[in-house]
């Protein structure tokens, strides 16, 4: 037995050293002989079945993937704490704002959202930024984007917007046809396309970006009492963007830059640090706005910011599968204090986002450790692909509630908030869309330089596009958010601005 591990010492080349060897097993445990061979019928001879460890490395390594997300598929994450800045419970009875100083983990994943899993991070894309908040009352994610808007604002229109901007079923290729096509049918996302095409859309870095929750969301305090909130993580790291002229010698230098720079900056002691706002509306102050507040193609202007807390990311995975790319990010996970508003491109996320992740990664996708709460979890779901839970006893046997065997008790506190209806079931549009005029205010409070780098942007996707008609309209939906703006990117896309006027007036 000695010879053997002296053998087994030398042959791995550590005889003398310090580094301890591990023996090498299959997934039951076993230990492998021979991890260099497979087993055959003589030296000639055909692979043998019996070679479990060959059939079970390639059984893996063939599993190794999950399905890829839809959207946000190339992303990074890394962890830190949350610090309120105050006692906010006169606003919601959320855990995370229940006092100044309270701690809370945390868990951030930033990605792009509509290129694929292994694309350069220098594309032009908004930037996923969703926060998962491990609280007592149980995890709640605030899932948003670095732009404080959307390009739709009801969910019906999602995957239509997702499959023009996704690659051709013919071509594999993403075309500038295709998404102007629908856009062009969706003056909604006027607002949308000027904030992406500005230098925002090619981040410098995820730590010089902010983030916006996007959707209205409601706070609920301990009477009852209702506000409509938005969130907004500003970076304390200053906002920093790519040029035009800066973006292709970027993606030849290092096409990871983004995972790079904020794996390279916290391992280096260097933070990030983002502080929270929120812009709170009673329900009377949001019905008196002179657009939809609840519209998620709009931000709420000159309605001020309030300062809540202090996010700082301290530590990166250990693992990125384990834990940035098994992480499960979904609107519908809420605790108290925090209920989905009634806008309708969020209540549609409410239902999708979770049902993604029950796709990718099973029904059990909250044991997995950085999806896990750190609160209790009891409830009566069982069984499903990779479920480890442990009952005994009557626990076991009663899987259902009530019982006079095993009670459980329902926080008559964490019933959903009374919301009065009015009006009747339909199916129509909303009543006051305004589609293009916060567009324009964007635009006019842009520098020169950016004015000019925002058109240069545009410009280079449109002049791609080959029907003039397409091409036409989505020139006449940003003359009609501002004529200069309209005008500018009529003669840098050689459109007639007679004729996209005449659009305009449509």
């Amino acid at each position: 037995m000695k010879l053997a591990k002296t053998l087994f010492a030398l042959s791995i080349g550590i005889t003398g050293s310090s580094v301890q060897a591990e023996v090498l097993t299959r997934d039951n445990g076993a230990p492998v002989g021979d991890n260099q061979n497979s087993i055959t019928a003589g030296e000639n001879g055909s692979v043998l079945l019996q070679d479990v460890h060959l059939i079970q490395k390639l059984q893996r390594f063939a599993r190794e993937r999950i399905p890829e997300r839809v959207v946000h598929a190339r992303g990074t994450g890394a962890h830190g704490e949350f610090i309120a800045a105050g006692d906010f419970s006169n606003l919601t009875i959320a855990a995370p704002f229940a006092e100044k100083g309270k701690v809370t983990p945390v868990f951030v994943r930033f990605s792009t959202v509509v290129h694929s899993k292994g694309s350069p991070e220098t594309l032009r894309d908004p930037r996923g930024f969703a926060t998962k908040f491990y609280t007592e009352q149980g995890n709640w994610d605030l899932v948003g984007n670095n732009l404080p808007v959307f390009f739709i604002r009801d969910s019906i229109k999602f995957p239509d917007m997702v499959h023009s901007l996704k690659p051709s079923p013919v071509t594999n290729t993403q075309d500038p046809n295709r998404f102007f096509d629908f856009f062009s049918h969706e003056p909604s996302a006027t607002h949308m396309l000027t904030w992406v095409y500005t230098n925002l859309g090619t981040p410098a870095s995820y730590r010089t970006m902010d983030g916006f929750g996007v959707h209205a969301y409601k706070w609920i305090n301990d009477q009852g009492e209702v506000n409509y909130v938005k969130f907004h993580w500003q970076s304390k790291q200053g906002v920093k963007s790519l040029r035009p002229s800066e973006v292709k010698k970027v993606q030849s230098e290092d096409f990871n830059h983004l995972t790079n720079d904020l794996y390279s900056q916290i391992n280096k002691g260097n933070h990030p640090q983002w502080d929270l706002y929120v812009k709170v509306l009673s329900p009377k102050a949001l019905a008196a706005l002179d657009y939809n507040g609840l519209d998620a193609t709009k931000v709420w202007l000159d309605v001020p910011e309030t300062k809540v807390g202090t996010m700082t990311l301290n530590r990166v995975p250990d693992n990125f599968f384990l834990e940035s790319e098994q992480s499960a990010f979904a609107p519908s996970n809420l605790i108290p204090g925090v209920e989905p508003s009634e806008d309708r491109l969020l209540q549609g996320r409410l239902f999708a986002y979770a049902d993604t992740q029950l796709y990718r990664l099973g029904a059990n996708l909250f044991q997995l450790p950085v999806n896990r709460p750190l609160a209790t979890v009891n409830n009566y779901n069982q069984n499903g692909f990779s479920n480890n839970t442990k009952a005994a006893g009557k626990a076991l046997d009663v899987n259902y509630e009530p019982s006079r065997q095993v009670v459980v008790t329902e926080d008559r506190s964490s019933r959903a908030v009374n919301t009065a209806l009015s009006g009747t079931v339909q199916q129509q549009a909303i009543t006051n869309p305004r589609d293009f005029y916060q567009a324009g205010e964007l635009y006019r409070n842009l520098t020169e330089q950016d004015k000019q780098d925002l058109i240069s942007n545009l410009a280079g996707d449109l002049n791609q596009v080959s029907n003039p008609d397409v091409k036409a309209i989505m020139v006449s939906y940003f003359y009609r958010a501002d004529k200069d703006y309209g005008t500018r990117l009529a003669n840098a896309t050689q459109v007639e601005l007679s004729q996209v006027k005449s659009k305009a007036m449509m």
